[in-house]
This record gives C-alpha cells, sequence and structure tokens, in this order.
C-alpha cells in the first residue's frame, strides 16, 4: 500500500537541487560518470558520490561497472515518467508571459524523454501517424493498425522482438511542454533508436534535445508526409 512517508521518501530525494540536476541530466537516456554528473549537479566530486549513493539505494538510479569508471543511468522508464510528470506540474505554474530560454525552446521542439522522441517534433509523429491510419491512441492507450505495423516493418523494427520484456509495448505519453500525446513504450523506444541509427534525428551534445538532419527531413516527409521548414515542425 502507498504509505506518505514512501511519497515523502522520494519526494525528498528528487527534491534536493543537486539530485534533481543528476536526474534531469540522465532523462534522455544515456549514461554518464560520476565526474560528468557532479558537472551537471553543479557539485563537488565528494558531494556528487554522496547523492549518487542515496539515489542507488533508493531504487532510482542504476550503476554499471566498466573499466575505471562506474556509468550511472536511470533505473526504469517510469523514473523518467516520474520526473516528467513533475516538470508537467512545475510547468503548470509557469507564467506564460515568461520567454523561454534558447536550451528550453530546444527541449520543447525536440528532446529525448528518456529512450523516446519528445517534444513538438514527437507529439507531430504522433499526428502524422495517426492521420495516415498506422496509430490508434485512446486515453492513454496507444496501438498500432495493421498499416501501422507494416510501417514499422519497413522502417526496421519487428514488434514481435520490441514487445518482448516487461514494459508496456506501446503507449501514449503525454507531453508536458506540448498537453498532447507523443509515442512512448517499447515501440517509442525501438522508433527513436532506429531514427537515430538511420541518421534522420541527432543528438545535441550536453542536452536532452535533439536535431532533425536533412535525411530526416527526406525521410519524415516520404514516409509520414510530414513538412519541416525551419523551426517549424508541421504535418503537410
Amino acid at each position: 500500500m502507498i504509505s506518505g512517508a514512501m511519497i515523502a521518501e522520494i519526494a525528498a530525494l528528487a527534491g534536493d537541487p543537486a539530485r534533481a540536476n543528476i536526474l534531469t541530466a540522465l532523462l534522455d537516456g544515456r549514461a554518464m560518470t560520476a565526474s560528468e554528473l557532479a558537472y551537471a549537479a553543479r557539485v563537488t566530486p565528494q558531494t556528487t558520490s554522496a547523492h549518487l549513493a542515496k539515489l542507488t539505494e533508493a531504487g532510482l538510479i542504476t550503476a554499471t561497472p566498466s573499466g575505471r569508471h562506474r556509468y550511472f543511468r536511470l533505473a526504469s522508464p517510469r523514473v523518467a515518467q516520474m520526473l516528467e510528470s513533475i516538470v508537467a506540474v512545475a510547468g503548470d505554474n509557469r507564467p506564460r508571459f515568461r520567454p523561454l530560454s534558447r536550451q528550453a525552446a530546444e527541449l520543447r521542439d525536440a528532446r529525448m524523454c528518456y529512450d523516446h522522441l519528445a517534444g513538438l517534433l514527437g507529439v507531430r509523429i504522433a499526428d502524422a501517424m495517426i492521420t495516415r491510419g498506422f496509430l490508434v491512441i485512446e486515453d492513454d492507450v496507444a496501438r498500432f493498425t495493421e498499416a501501422g505495423t507494416r510501417y514499422l516493418w519497413e522502417l526496421g523494427i519487428d514488434t514481435r522482438v520490441a514487445g518482448k520484456g516487461r514494459r508496456h509495448l506501446c503507449r501514449a505519453c503525454l507531453d508536458w511542454t506540448e498537453r498532447r500525446p507523443h509515442i512512448g513504450g517499447a515501440i517509442g523506444a525501438a522508433l527513436a533508436e532506429r531514427w537515430l541509427a538511420l541518421g534522420w534525428i541527432k543528438r545535441a551534445k550536453d542536452t536532452r534535445a535533439v536535431t532533425v538532419t536533412p535525411d530526416g527531413e527526406r525521410g519524415f516527409r516520404e514516409t509520414l508526409g510530414m513538412s519541416l521548414a525551419g523551426d517549424e515542425k508541421a504535418v503537410a
């Protein structure tokens, strides 16, 4: 049974500014070293080690040894979902007249939400797939149609392989900046991985933001009918 004490424990861990910076840095799904996270948290390596120990003990992050280093990452997509939900609530109280910073605007346009694509680009990809009859979204449930399954297969994604494991095969993930769903779950992760491998999208350095490459502009236009002109990401 969920108790107030359990909620308070996790909230206290995530609520510390340095630990919040560590968790945010890991939100793009990549693993990072303690020194990289110390830089992200803006605290000393010694203080970072103490924070990492607490987060690991609570099951919010995991550590994997590799050579002389240990690499830290979020423990599961559910942790990322929790963090995104906190950001969504925080964003509701943000004054609408306050202009976004350049980095915030880049995250709004296109970003990694743990292991799948989010932001305006992710939402409009979902819209394009719905328009073409590839995807059906009802509340927070998402499923690919027969035509959508063929699209995934042609893109190089086998839903039988993606569906192995304990996570949802496909889910509608409410985007905290757009207030509309993008594609999450195992299929969402497989799509992002495939688009990265094809060079359609490219990760930005030191941020969760991603950009669409010229190959991506052509690929999204040819397969989903999307027109990406400058910063505008619209469905044709």
